[in-house]
């Protein structure tokens, strides 16, 4: 599963939430974590206040903004702006998975597979 910035927002810094949770049993799994720099960007606000959101971070691949011809026909296909939301689909399509987000609007717009969080 790849990570939008609305899940990290709401729970990131509580330990005993779904989030953390959901990061514990994909890391007893195996499973593989995912989100993307512009997430981490929309996110990171204050480091020292925000330690548990990195300990969480420690078992994310993070993925750079390097698809950008792909987030761009994602944006002009979908009549859409938002080129966090459009980069999590793309990344989310080549790896296979689905987005975990508090966004259906913007997501069912892209055509992306995704579960509400």
């Amino acid at each position: 599963m790849i990570i939008d910035a609305g899940p990290f927002i709401v729970d990131g810094e509580r330990l005993n939430s779904r989030l953390w949770a959901l990061i514990k049993r994909a890391t007893e799994r195996g499973e593989e974590l995912h989100t993307t720099h512009p997430v981490l960007a929309q996110v990171w606000r204050d480091p020292a206040q925000q330690a548990n959101l990195a300990r969480a971070l420690r078992h994310f691949d993070a993925h750079p903004l390097d698809e950008s011809v792909s987030v761009g026909r994602r944006l002009a296909a979908s009549r859409t702006s938002d080129v966090v939301d459009a980069h999590l689909a793309v990344v989310a399509e080549r790896l296979g998975t689905f987005i975990l987000t508090t966004d259906s609007d913007d997501m069912t717009s892209l055509n992306a597979r995704f579960e509400v969080y």
